[in-house]
């Protein structure tokens, strides 16, 4: 079996499961943020269960519109944390004690490999970068997990992704990512398993795990998954003491099919309006001038990608008549960027540096985009209406080709400002 196939067969309790079953699994953790968490909230008192599964093993994030923005929002706030209170859940993030929901879930030890954890957001497959089985369901299936610990998945079949080769200049896991999609398709893995294994996938962080796996969603997948190696282990042995389970994909494991990628020859790429796989190299659509920025988000909003940004615009003003956003991750890796002086250089170029949100990826509260507007953002999706209005358009890149772009103020390939 491959590693998706073990570790449902072992939260179902079973020797082995194929594609295409039915199985009963027992859920290790269970996360809702303050859009979906209401709504879960709502229908677990429905349920009339007095009391939620297991209280330690809920986390409740509040990441989306922080701070509240609206009496509305700050009504959801409110419901989760009074259902945290009434339930003794102890794992509330709450403004100033988390940041994005799937950012705070893996530096805080919620997310161990071989674990099954499922979200009420769609991009917990990001958990697989640490050799989990995370997915994203709705609203009411999380209500039934506060109530029972368990869930109804059908199993996927895995698409394996051989990752070879080394990164060229100015090229990102983020490139790599949105090079696959477009190769897939956005439903060409849909509620399949996306596995990415080989030679590169040892040379690549933590950090960059987390993005891989987190736009795995953008195909269709169920879920993204890397098995565990010495990168991965040395980071959840550095966030948690508790015990886990090492589950690592067979040999002999089979595969619906495999995509090779030779990273070598993949170049800086950006996915174009309004689908996340419309992309195509920079170069091919440099030129486009825009009027946002943006860096953040759970799919490029750590540490190791405010670094890159950072070179870029370090002694540089961004052009006039762009607006570019910053947005951490999460309080730690703000607090980290500003002990590296990361954000003295945000705000030197001309940078506007927000508290850690889901924000302006979502659309919610904050960076919201006029009629006519181009944003090239480094965020995850580039849908009709993502990020305020349904006439702007939004382009999806790495962090270094967003710097990059906001100091030419159109849309740039990053290995130019890198020669220079």
């Amino acid at each position: 079996m491959n590693i998706a196939e073990k570790i449902l067969a072992a939260a179902s309790g079973r020797e082995e499961v194929k594609p295409g079953e039915i199985v009963e699994a027992k859920v290790d953790m269970a996360m809702a943020n303050e859009i979906t968490g209401p709504l879960a909230i709502q229908a677990f008192k429905k349920i009339g269960a007095p009391r939620v599964w297991d209280r330690r093993r809920i986390v409740l994030v509040l990441d989306h519109q922080v701070p509240a923005d609206s009496v509305r929002s700050a009504e959801l706030h409110k419901i989760m944390r009074t259902f945290a209170k009434e339930q003794r859940i102890p794992l509330l993030y709450d403004i100033g004690y988390g940041g994005v929901c799937h950012q705070v879930m893996v530096e805080k030890g919620h997310v161990k490999p071989g674990k099954l954890i499922v979200g009420a957001d769609s991009h917990t497959c990001t958990y697989g970068a640490l050799g989990a089985f995370g997915t994203g369901i709705g609203s009411t299936e999380m209500a039934g997990v506060f109530a029972t610990g368990e869930i109804w998945l059908r199993v996927p079949s895995t698409i394996r992704i051989d990752l070879s080769g080394s990164f060229l200049t100015c090229v990102a896991p983020k490139d790599v990512i949105l090079y696959v999609i477009g190769k897939i398709g956005a439903d060409g893995a849909t509620y399949k398993a996306i596995e990415f294994t080989g030679t590169a996938i040892h040379k690549i962080s933590v950090s960059g795990r987390m993005t891989l796996c987190n736009m795995t969603v953008e195909m269709g997948a169920k879920t993204g998954i890397i098995s565990p190696d010495e990168v991965s282990l040395a980071y959840v042995e550095s966030r948690t003491d508790e015990s886990f389970m090492l589950i690592g994909s067979d040999s002999d494991a089979v595969y619906e099919k495999t995509l090779a990628v030779d990273i070598e020859k993949i170049e800086p790429q950006v996915a174009c309006p309004h689908a996340v796989d419309n992309v195509k190299p920079v170069k091919e659509v440099e030129g486009v001038e825009i009027n946002q920025a943006f860096i953040g988000s759970c799919t490029n909003g750590r540490l190791e990608d405010l670094k890159i940004a950072a070179k870029f615009l370090k002694g540089k003003k961004i052009a006039k008549g762009v607006r570019l956003i910053v947005t951490p991750a999460s309080q730690e890796i703000y607090l980290q960027a500003l002990q590296h002086g990361l954000l003295e250089v945000f705000v030197k170029s001309g940078a506007y540096v927000c508290n850690p949100t889901c924000g302006a990826c979502f659309g919610g509260h904050m960076g919201l985009l006029a009629s006519g507007e181009v944003c090239i953002s480094s965020s995850n999706r580039n849908f009709v209406g993502r990020m305020g209005s349904p006439e702007a358009e939004i382009y999806l890149a790495s962090p270094a080709t967003v710097a990059a772009s906001a100091l030419a103020g159109k849309i740039v390939d990053p290995r130019r400002f890198s020669e220079d």
